[in-house]
């Protein structure tokens, strides 16, 4: 994620405000780190300079925070490249194990019928059928050796193959001048992404990991695979998706994670 510049604002290091509630903004919190960022972002007269908002008390807090992030994603927009790709790796310096992560614990993985599952396609489209996995796995595959970085400061390197994501929206005649693609998945999971990253060239419908059907802890029957974005941004098993010009969230966003969530 990248720090961008900020307007200069007379006694304000705006850049050190926005960069703190960034931080603090890709994290779940609680209301006294709210509070003592904002108690901090006051001294200095930041961040109700920055977003026009009085932080007087828990309303005011969270609407200063929902401008920034806002403001966030708009400049996360901005720098974002449809041509510019993410790093890849070798096969050796794969991470092995590759972790596991997801707001619930391993034990709780939830077991999918592949024979029975179906991905069912909406919004605006010309083609709404329901796909079956063995659909998606007779498509052309490609394969991306990429980096998985999470919001809670780690990352490893996975090698992950499946159906490029622009390739199955052209397929099924998504209109890709719509604003958002969203998603829901069969564990209560949701997000939603922008046209231009869900037309990214490594932007991924994965169906395998490391050469194998995606096992369930990763995500199957699939997964959407983006190494321009942050990890919770990458959603496992996906059962549904739909093209719209409604923002609909996510539901980490919708608790206070930047939307855009890369770049």
């Amino acid at each position: 994620m990248k720090i961008f510049k900020v307007p200069s604002l007379p006694g304000v290091d705006g850049e050190a405000v926005v960069r703190e509630a960034r931080s603090l903004i890709v994290r779940k919190l609680d209301q006294p780190a709210r509070r003592a960022f904002l108690q901090r972002s006051l001294t200095l007269g930041g961040l109700s300079l920055l977003t026009g908002c009085s932080i007087s008390d828990d309303s005011h807090v969270e609407a200063a925070l929902s401008q920034v992030s806002r403001f966030n994603d708009r400049m996360q927009g901005l720098l974002f490249s449809p041509t510019r790709l993410a790093p890849t790796y070798s096969a050796a310096e794969i991470t092995r194990p590759f972790p596991f992560n997801a707001y619930y614990g391993e034990d709780e993985v939830r077991e999918v019928d592949g024979a029975s599952w179906r991905l069912e396609v909406t919004g605006m489209v010309a083609d709404r059928h329901a796909w079956t996995l063995a659909e998606l796995r007779a498509m052309p595959q490609d394969e991306q050796i990429t980096r998985h970085i999470c919001v809670e400061g780690w990352s490893a390197i996975g090698r992950w193959g499946g159906v490029r994501f622009a390739d199955f929206l052209r397929h099924i005649g998504a209109d890709t001048s719509a604003k958002y693609v969203g998603f829901k998945c069969v564990d209560d999971y949701f997000t939603s992404i922008d046209m231009a990253t869900a037309l990214h060239p490594q932007t991924l419908m994965a169906l395998t990991y490391d050469g194998q059907p995606l096992p369930p802890k990763y995500g199957f029957p699939m997964k959407l695979r983006m190494p321009t974005k942050l990890g919770y941004k990458n959603p496992k098993h996906i059962q549904a998706m739909f093209v719209t010009n409604t923002y609909s969230g996510g539901y980490w966003e919708d608790q206070g994670y930047n939307w855009f969530g890369g770049s």
